[in-house]
């Protein structure tokens, strides 16, 4: 079996996977910010560590995941003020802030389940963690890399780059980065403009604040990944993921504060996956093409000509190399619908050829075919351990269906091949489609229940005017708990809906 070999974004290079204990693995992927619901492109990077994680426990490694939940500090800086989108996005919604991140963090929690991830084994919360946050943040100022202006903390870039290689994992100047970052009212408070805060003042309306030594505020958003990767994965780890958009400035700024509080760099792998596009353009509010999960499982958007299955959108995500960029389409998931069923049929008329297993011979009588076949199924491993790459997996497999079902359909008799290559076969196609791809079978039966589900949902969000007595029988009650979707009756006759 080959050696695992995984892309270094930050050396960008392919490297040899030689974890920091033998037989460990740390690894640490950002979670979302739960100020709202997950889109199609928090589908990718979850999915793509979620085999990731499987694989190298397949491999036989013992995996500590760790993958935050940001419930405070993802801010904006806008003229003098900080916008906390937890915070903003509570007082809109008219719930407490934490109401709000237990809204849509059973949300993301939901559609994680649905997309058959396994949770991560440790998921801390940013707010969870503010004293160790409050901790680092003042060794970084002891160590003279950090500055208090007004009760706010900012980390000073142009000091650390000073004897630091800051920008190498984006691949970013700091010159540049000084040209080029714009100066937005309010920041007379930052030495430079390209300082990024690790400690923000709380306005006086602010909702969530904390006490510090600073005075009462809230923590950056970059701070908290840092904290949070130190205290479960130690000052050195394995692997830190996220998506290609965070390598600046999140990613960069987690490698200055940890470097600062540890004396060294943090990470031993950085991992990040490419964007999703939309029909070949950026995914973005501006273009009016971020499409929610519910949206997508639903086909309630104007951009969808139905509904998928989150079956067929992790199958779709697997296709493509997590590296490459993977254009989103309603022809493309169409594909990907056909091609898992194409796939899924084969796997079962595989299960269905054991009860024929007494056929089978130790020698096969077409040595061609079998030396081909086995080659086909040992390249999964080959192929895994080249940067994990599922979308020569699932080629490979899209190879092999036609003559398993060839088998099946005897016009190739199952004696071709060796009893072998045929257990073989049979092993590893069960171990990849369903244990490392986490992959699914996906029945009409189960398309429709899921989109009668999210049409009620539909059904909710617009406020229909038969809704109340629509959405308040037992059947439809139980139907939606079913799945895990709970309904609450609120004021003038208004129904909203939340996840277990």
């Amino acid at each position: 079996m080959s050696t695992l070999k995984l892309h270094n974004s930050y050396s960008r290079q392919k490297e040899v996977f030689e974890p920091i204990t033998p037989g460990y693995v740390g690894m640490y992927v950002c979670g979302p910010t739960v100020s709202g619901e997950s889109h199609l492109g928090h589908a990718r990077p979850y999915i793509t560590f979620d085999v990731v994680f499987r694989y190298l426990q397949y491999l036989g490694y013992k995996v500590r995941y760790v993958r935050n939940i940001t419930d405070a500090g993802h801010f904006e800086e806008e003229g003098r003020e900080a916008e906390d989108k937890i915070s903003s996005k509570a007082v809109l919604e008219k719930l407490e802030p934490m109401e709000l991140v237990q809204k849509y963090t059973n949300l993301f929690h939901w559609a994680m389940n649905l997309f058959n991830t396994i949770p991560p084994s440790i998921e801390p919360t940013a707010t969870g963690h503010i004293v160790e946050q409050i901790e680092m943040i003042k060794k970084i100022i002891a160590d003279g890399y950090a500055y208090e202006n007004n009760g706010s903390v900012y980390f000073d870039v142009k000091k650390y780059a000073a004897g630091h290689d800051y920008g190498k994992l984006s691949g970013r100047k700091i010159d540049d980065l000084l040209e080029a970052t714009r100066d937005l009212e309010g920041q007379e408070e930052k030495r430079d403009s390209a300082d990024f805060a690790l400690w923000k003042a709380a306005p006086p309306k602010h909702i969530m604040r904390w006490n510090s030594p600073w005075g009462e505020g809230f923590p950056g958003w970059h701070i908290e990944c840092s904290a949070m990767a130190t205290k479960y994965l130690g000052d050195h780890f394995d692997i830190h993921g996220g998506g290609m958009d965070l390598q600046f400035p999140h990613h960069e700024s987690e490698i200055a504060q940890s470097t600062i509080c540890n004396g060294h760099a943090p990470v031993k792998y950085w991992m990040h996956n490419n964007m999703i596009t939309i029909n070949g353009r950026k995914m973005g509010k501006s273009y009016n093409n971020v499409i929610k999960l519910t949206e997508l499982f639903s086909g309630d958007h104007p951009l969808l000509t139905q509904a998928y299955h989150p079956m067929v959108v992790r199958f779709f995500i697997l296709q493509s190399h997590y590296r490459s960029t993977l254009d989103f389409s309603n022809e493309a998931l169409q594909a990907s619908e056909k091609g898992l069923k194409r796939l899924w049929d084969a796997y079962e008329n595989l299960k269905r050829l054991k009860d024929r297993g007494n056929e089978l011979q130790e020698t096969a009588a077409d040595p061609e075919l079998d030396a081909r076949l086995r080659k086909l199924v040992t390249e999964f491993d080959e192929f895994m351990n080249d940067d994990f790459n599922t979308a020569k997996v699932l080629a490979n497999m899209f190879e092999l269906a036609p003559v398993i079902n060839s088998f099946k359909d005897k016009t190739l008799a199952l004696t071709d091949i060796s009893k072998a290559t045929f257990e073989l076969l049979q092993q590893q196609f069960y171990t990849y489609l369903e244990t490392i791809l986490g992959l699914t079978s996906v029945s009409a039966a189960d398309n429709e229940k899921l989109k009668d589900v999210m049409q009620l949902l539909i059904d909710i969000r617009k406020e229909a005017r038969s809704r109340k007595d629509f959405v308040t029988s037992d059947k439809i009650r139980n139907q939606l708990a079913d799945v895990g979707i709970l309904l609450k009756d609120e004021k003038d006759g208004n129904i909203s809906w939340s996840v277990e």
